[in-house]
């Protein structure tokens, strides 16, 4: 039997580069403990983006040797914990082998790996930068997707962050999310690390033609988009105009997939405003966390 779509939350909070490593606790396995979190307060300062840092990473997860050290049970796919290395480097990452993707009744089989690399490109084309350095590589459990791991914040209740509506980096996901069409942002899908950075996970289902935006993001419905938007939008829309991103993004998605990419770019550029939800689909994940 096939699941609807909306891959449950694998709690795959991604990796740190080189040091000692840590295994999932029940902060990165979607588990909550309000009584240790506080509540999300003002922004802290965001260190600067390191393209040098993500280009050795990428490298690092195309390149290194994978060692599976665990499975993340919580996940319905299989979602293994690794460690990767390439001669003194090591870093923990996420790998999810396609042969271990169950099917869904709305997307192709076998495809979730490649939407995920796919989220990562418009991620970086954008300069949203809020996925994880991630490759589509072979593996223990052959080809899959490779992402690297961040380790979370324990101090933020992602609870809490995920109702505000004056944080930059979570209207930042939730444009993101309106360009790659997440069907399945839930809360335990947000990432916030440790040097005030958010990141988000789990896009193996996204890119699809219909409108299927299913999210816990709604907070700015109808708002207008802010400068800051419309400047990710513009350079997306800019990096698709050269051929270049089209060209990578066919590598995992149907050409109508990536022509309907394009035209919700351009559909936001329009109108600038948030989305609404849909009328004809879940506008919330199940379940929101």
């Amino acid at each position: 039997m096939t699941e609807p779509s909306g891959e449950p939350s694998s709690g795959t909070a991604r990796g740190r580069q080189g040091g000692g490593r840590k295994r999932p606790d029940s902060r990165r396995s979607g588990g909550r403990d309000p009584a240790t979190r506080k509540r999300a307060g003002a922004e802290p300062p965001v260190r600067e983006h390191d393209e040098a840092a993500e280009d050795a990473s990428l490298a690092l997860l195309t390149q290194g040797e994978l060692e599976v050290e665990g499975r993340l049970v919580v996940a319905s796919n299989a979602t293994l914990y690794c460690t990767v290395r390439d001669g003194g480097t090591e870093a923990i990452c996420v790998y999810k082998p396609v042969a271990g993707e169950r099917p869904l009744w709305d997307f192709p089989t076998g495809t979730l790996a490649g939407r995920e690399v796919s989220a990562y490109l418009i991620s970086r084309a954008g300069g949203w930068h809020v996925v994880p350095p991630t490759v589509h590589r072979d593996g223990p459990f052959g080809p899959g997707m490779c992402q690297l791991w961040i380790d979370t914040d324990p101090d933020v209740d992602t609870i809490a962050l995920a109702r505000r509506s004056d944080h930059q980096a979570l209207r930042d996901l939730s444009v993101f999310d309106a360009v790659v069409n997440n069907a399945d942002r839930k809360i335990g899908h947000l990432l916030p690390d440790g040097d005030g950075r958010l990141y988000g996970c789990d896009h193996g289902v996204c890119f699809a033609e219909e409108y299927k935006l299913r999210t816990v993001l709604w907070q700015w419905r109808g708002r207008r988009l802010p400068a800051y938007a419309v400047e990710k939008l513009h350079r997306l829309q800019d990096a698709f105009g050269t051929g270049t991103l089209g060209a990578e993004l066919g590598q995992w998605l149907e050409p109508s997939e990536v022509t309907a990419t394009q035209q919700r770019v351009e559909l936001l550029l329009e109108h600038r405003v948030h989305p609404y939800p849909p009328e004809d689909w879940p506008a919330v994940p199940w379940p929101p966390v």
